[in-house]
């Protein structure tokens, strides 16, 4: 899977619908890094957060299935970070994924383990069930406590989604920070040598 080249941002370890949204960016030098641009690229994904089993082979339909709910992500995000509306088709997308299948777990009896309740759905189902749980993570960030400091990243070129972990935090990561910082000190320097 390719993996993008920074640590990752405040909120995706918790919120799945933030890693989602956050697995293209665009990095300094304004080359884009997509971690879903494959089928097995975004198999690797599903599998790597816990979405999919391992031994999973997503189809190329299911990888543009993904990437357009990333991208559905991305609109309602940066309404929410932004203060304005969604886009209506965004809205759409991810009530469609909402929807999509039924997210009752099951009640099955397990010689082990006893009762359990576990998700059951074939195998071509996969990907919309892992589409749901992306959707209702995002629908339940979004109208939740951590709404208001959901934000995306200070550092052009940067485009990452956090949440912030305290008010001052501008920045996705300490990478970022350090190049926004030093942007400022060489701007300030230039504008200091042509005062002069």
């Amino acid at each position: 899977m390719m993996k993008i080249p920074l640590p990752p941002a405040p909120g995706t370890a918790e919120h799945p619908c933030l890693a989602l949204a956050n697995s293209i960016v665009t990095l300094p030098g304004g080359q884009r890094v997509d971690e879903l641009n494959s089928p097995e690229n975004a198999t690797a994904w599903l599998v790597k957060h816990n979405l999919a089993p391992i031994g999973t082979g997503l189809l190329r339909y299911c990888q543009l299935q993904l990437t357009d709910l990333r991208e559905h992500l991305r609109n309602v995000l940066s309404a929410q970070a932004e203060g304005h509306a969604p886009s209506s088709g965004s809205m759409d997308g991810i009530n469609q994924a909402l929807t999509a299948v039924a997210s009752a777990a099951l009640l099955h009896y397990d010689s082990n383990d006893g009762l359990i309740r576990t998700p059951s759905h074939p195998v071509s189902q996969l990907v919309a069930h892992a589409m749901a749980h992306i959707a209702e993570d995002a629908a339940a960030l979004v109208t939740g406590p951590e709404a208001d400091r959901i934000a995306r990243c200070a550092s052009a070129p940067c485009d990452r989604f956090m949440v912030r972990t305290h008010a001052r935090r501008q920045w996705c990561s300490e990478r970022c920070g350090a190049r926004q910082r030093a942007n400022r000190a060489y701007a300030r320097k230039q504008d200091t040598a042509a005062a002069g």
